[in-house]
């Protein structure tokens, strides 16, 4: 059940700089070999794969995923989060702490590490609050979240308007060698805003929400970072602005990092507004609006205030979007994420105004991904799988991200030129509030292994138990 022999695959491991055609063996849940020589190690019975065609590569890492378990069932639970992470080629993922109760404390780390034993079908790392109860007023036990297993602590849902409790946060984290990944908003900047402040918010009569929101709190994290040397982390970035204080930052060698969500460098603030269109030529994603002469007819409709595109922070402007893609493809970006973040229809079928932020992702993350950057010649493979595998592995000190021999055989197979339409009834997610419903994609997920076993092909939905 846990070994196998992949065949004819081109194997891409940036970990260990291996970008060839050739097999791997999988034996007893571990990599055992990489090679021409795979085959002949291999014992006579095994189960062989044939991934002619195919990128074999480690498994990927997601690690900004809400899976809202405790408390929050009706929306996404640990199997269902864990299933739709295998669907798209994904063998870990971490967990957020805005759960109900919050991960603030040892306990809850054990509960979820043992409902993730039991119910998950891909790794789960824990990443533990900041503060207690995500109020941004008393620090979290560090301590105690780092003896019980967290790789990394965040506020994220909320951020730590006080910069002193930050900056104390910051210290007890280096101490404790974790990482502080960090939800960027200034809550006096964006007060209630719902969407980007630009043309279309005043439009469609909604309330702005500054880029300056997050450019603020970007700032006083990097600041923080060269005062106390921790490792600080922005998560989901969407702002112009955010992205070139991170490249100058990293530029003084301030340990500071980012990540990028595909609808931040997919869609724009005209979504929100249903001008904003797209179709797919040669795997790159053409845009038109009402302003465009460009048009296609096959174009996916989709009306104005659709709360699907409203999510924290918001989509912005196409200056954003493109500073974003120009990060990912310099490396001032390392990290690509979904911020998967399930809601029930009810909670998302109301006025704009009163819907929750949020959206799902891990399902079409790795499409989106490499349509607008691989297929658009921003970025090779090795350089686009590094950034779900390598980079996310090393943030948070993880042994994975790699087909190293004796490493767990964690294992991602996909097809980046596989064209397909994502819709509402194929997705594992207990939740259905994601704006691509419809829409064609090119790149797809065909196997996805943990530990040897096979527990998800394209073919056979999840097949271990």
């Amino acid at each position: 059940m846990n070994s196998l022999l992949l065949t004819g695959g081109r194997v891409i491991d940036p970990a260990n700089r291996l970008n060839a055609s050739t097999d791997v063996l999988i034996l007893n849940g571990k990599i055992a070999a990489v090679g021409k020589d795979a085959a002949q190690k291999a014992p006579r019975e095994i189960e062989k794969s044939d991934a002619t065609g195919l990128i074999i590569c480690p498994g990927l890492i997601d690690l900004h995923v809400h899976l809202r378990e405790p408390g929050q069932t009706q929306k996404e639970t640990i199997a269902t989060g864990t299933a739709a992470a295998a669907r798209g080629g994904f063998t870990s993922l971490v967990c957020m702490p805005n759960t109900a109760p919050a991960i603030d404390n040892a306990g809850t780390v054990a509960l979820i590490h043992e409902r993730a034993a039991r119910d998950g079908i891909v790794n789960v790392f824990v990443a533990g609050a900041i503060s207690k109860n995500l109020a941004g007023e008393e620090l979290a036990s560090i301590g105690s979240l780092k003896r019980a297993g967290v790789v990394a602590i965040t506020d994220d849902g909320h951020c730590v308007q006080n910069n002193e409790l930050m900056r104390r946060a910051l210290e007890y984290a280096k101490m404790f060698g974790l990482p502080v990944m960090d939800h960027c908003q200034d809550y006096s900047l964006v007060t209630s805003g719902v969407m980007h402040e630009g043309y279309w918010s005043t439009a469609l009569g909604l309330q702005g929400w500054a880029a300056a929101g997050e450019e603020m709190i970007v700032a006083r994290n990097i600041l923080l970072a060269e005062l106390t040397g921790a490792r600080v982390h922005c998560q989901h970035l969407s702002a112009a602005g955010s992205v070139g204080l991170i490249r100058e930052a990293k530029k003084r060698g301030v340990p500071v990092s980012g990540e990028a969500c595909p609808h931040h460098f997919t869609l724009t603030d005209a979504a929100v507004a249903g001008s904003e269109k797209f179709w797919a030529q040669d795997g790159k994603l053409i845009y038109s609006n009402p302003q465009s002469a460009i048009r296609n007819p096959q174009l996916p409709e989709w009306p104005a205030y659709d709360t699907n595109f409203k999510m924290n922070p918001p989509l912005r402007s196409a200056r954003d979007r493109e500073a974003i893609l120009e990060g990912l493809a310099d490396g001032t970006i390392e990290i690509l994420c979904s911020d998967h973040a399930p809601h029930c229809d009810f909670e998302k079928q109301v006025e704009f105004d009163y819907a929750p932020f949020g959206i799902t992702g891990l399902e079409t993350e790795l499409a989106l991904s490499l349509m607008q950057l691989y297929h658009a010649k921003r970025l090779g493979l090795s350089d686009l799988i590094t950034k779900y595998t390598v980079a996310p592995a090393r943030l948070l000190n993880l042994a994975k991200g790699t087909l190293s021999i004796g490493a767990d055989a964690d294992v991602t197979v996909f097809d980046p030129d596989r064209e397909w339409t994502f819709e509402r009834e194929a997705t594992a997610s207990k939740s259905f509030n994601n704006p691509f419903y419809g829409w064609p994609l090119k790149g797809r997920a065909v196997a996805t292994i943990v530990g040897g076993k096979k527990i998800w092909a394209e073919n056979a939905e999840a097949v271990a138990a």
